[in-house]
């Protein structure tokens, strides 16, 4: 699952589409973990990550704990209704510290 990159105003963005789950995890962390060691500000876009269970969730946590070690800011943004699924699960929106917007092509 390749994660697309662009650059707006300075920040690098990183748009993941698809599952965030068990099955994609191995190789998602692979190369999220290639742009988070680069020392830029960025943002991960999650509004067309259409499935999200715990595993997902973790990477977000190890993204975000890799960037404050990294000492580059790191935001969530555009989050689908799974990953608000799991982060309510899990009460994990204080963690990330980001505001939750839906984007517009969030499902019910």
């Amino acid at each position: 699952m390749p994660i697309r990159t662009k650059k707006r105003k300075g920040v690098s963005i990183l748009h993941i589409e698809g599952d965030m789950t068990i099955g994609t995890a191995a190789a998602l962390k692979e190369e999220l973990m290639k742009h988070i060691t680069q020392s830029s500000e960025r943002e991960i876009d999650l509004s067309d990550v259409s499935e999200m269970d715990s595993a997902g969730m973790q990477l977000l946590m190890l993204a975000k704990r890799e960037a404050t070690r990294h000492n580059t800011p790191l935001r969530l943004i555009g989050h689908s209704r799974a990953v608000l699924e799991v982060m309510d699960t899990y009460n994990l929106a204080a963690y990330f510290g980001d505001p939750i917007l839906i984007s517009r092509g969030a499902k019910a």
